[in-house]
């Protein structure tokens, strides 16, 4: 039996929305690794958690009446597959994310989605402090610039590159797209 579970957190249109309207952020390659990562754990066969951010503010990009409020075409749920839709930044607050990862036997979680300061570096302190062993794929989570409490402006990647140091070793493993694929190559040919 398969321990680890995917963890795709918030790879929805609001995103894509924001960056229309000028919002500037980091990683152009992490949906592309995020749609890899969820390939090979659907070949593999094992879970998939679509989470999803509910926002109750109307004029919210993810509030459930607004069109950002969907998720991106390539992270459809397919059958089978778990959707989890929160309403603050983590994903173990108000949902049955824990109790549905421990009824499963999920001891590792592999978490990638939006925004890495934000719903995915919340959602992996979280996990790491339940007990789960948290792997963090750096290059399929992105950041958006963001002004300080002091007016200066900070870039997207000095923003995921603080939070990953952040959750390094503390909270998680902080790993990559490749590596990942790898192990669940490695696993999946030793079960046959």
């Amino acid at each position: 039996m398969n321990h680890t579970a995917l963890l795709i957190i918030d790879v929805q249109e609001a995103f894509n929305q924001r960056v229309a309207l000028g919002h500037k952020r980091n990683a152009p390659y992490a949906e592309a690794n995020i749609a890899r990562l969820l390939d090979a754990f659907r070949l593999a066969r094992w879970p998939v958690f679509h989470i999803r951010h509910a926002s109750s503010d109307p004029a919210s990009l993810f509030h459930p009446d607004r069109s950002g409020y969907a998720p991106q075409t390539f992270v459809q749920a397919a059958p089978g597959e778990r959707e989890v839709i929160k309403t603050v930044n983590s994903s173990f607050i108000g949902t049955s994310l824990e109790m549905d990862l421990r009824r499963a036997g999920i001891t590792d979680t592999v978490i990638c989605g939006a925004t890495t300061n934000h719903c995915v570096e919340t959602t992996t302190r979280m996990a790491g402090n339940l007990g789960f062993e948290a792997h963090l794929v750096r290059d399929a989570c992105w950041a958006f610039e963001q002004t300080g409490p002091d007016g200066e402006m900070h870039g997207a990647e000095d923003i995921h590159q603080m939070s990953l140091s952040n959750l390094h070793r503390e909270f998680a493993q902080i790993t990559t797209t490749a590596s990942l694929i790898s192990a669940i190559i490695t696993k999946t040919d030793n079960r046959q």
